[in-house]
């Protein structure tokens, strides 16, 4: 079910846009054509630097992952988002047997689980009306392999990439093009809470990948050199498993 899409001439939306990855995403979706970025943040003062780099090509919205009524009132008037990137995510560094590892695991499920089904549910019929569009989640490394130090924070990725596999095939219906990223460690705060930061790789790995993977169609991106490894392992396993029509 490959969907190629061409962000050039577009108009996107970006959650988290305002640092790390998602920043460098509003400039590399903005450096290869996009017309227009819409900068989802919490505080609409934290997008600032963006407008005064891109001018009226980047416009903040209010957009929290938490707080569902945000979500609604954006998609209620961002009428023309033909590219949706759900790049806002938390993360805690818990173990299985950590003492908040109930509240870290709710927490994480609240922002990278519900967030991310709440944004699909705004925003599908959206991209729909606008010609099929794409839909990118960034997932993670950890979505596919546990690691100890932040399991919960894995088990919420992994649950996200479980949604994030349901809707390549729901919103393929429809002609929308859904791209799952699945980065390593990449120099943000989050790896640096995380303890990755003296193998961690720039944002612009995860960025311009995403450009260029909508344009290939895939529905996989492993952007980073630890992800490559693993995306290398993994790739027959999807190919026959996760992206195969199993009822053929």
């Amino acid at each position: 079910m490959k969907i190629k899409y061409d962000i050039k001439d577009k108009t996107a939306l970006v959650t988290g846009a305002n640092r790390g990855i998602g920043e460098a995403i509003v400039d590399a979706l903005l450096n290869n054509g996009a017309v227009k970025v819409y900068a989802g943040v919490r505080n609409l003062g934290s997008a600032a630097h963006l407008v005064e780099k891109h001018g009226n090509k980047v416009i903040p919205v209010q957009i929290d992952l938490t707080k569902p009524e945000t979500i609604t009132a954006a998609a209620e008037t961002l009428r023309d988002v033909q590219v949706v990137v759900n790049n806002a995510g938390v993360l805690k560094s818990s173990t299985p047997l950590s003492d908040d590892a109930i509240e870290s695991l709710g927490f994480e499920m609240k922002v990278n689980v519900y967030g991310l089904i709440r944004m699909a549910q705004a925003f599908a019929p959206i991209l729909k009306a606008n010609g099929g569009g794409a839909f990118v989640q960034l997932n993670s490394v950890a979505s596919i392999k546990s690691f100890s130090n932040s399991a919960t924070y894995s088990a919420s990725k992994a649950a996200a990439y479980s949604i994030t596999q349901a809707l390549y095939e729901l919103l393929g219906q429809q002609g929308t093009a859904v791209l799952s990223v699945h980065p390593g460690p990449i120099a943000t705060d989050m790896a640096e809470a995380a303890g990755f930061m003296e193998i961690a790789e720039p944002p612009s790995l995860v960025a311009e990948g995403i450009v260029s993977s909508l344009k290939s169609g895939n529905f996989h991106l492993f952007p980073d050199s630890m992800a490559k490894q693993i995306g290398g392992a993994y790739q027959s396993y999807s190919e026959k498993i996760i992206e195969a029509d199993l009822a053929e």
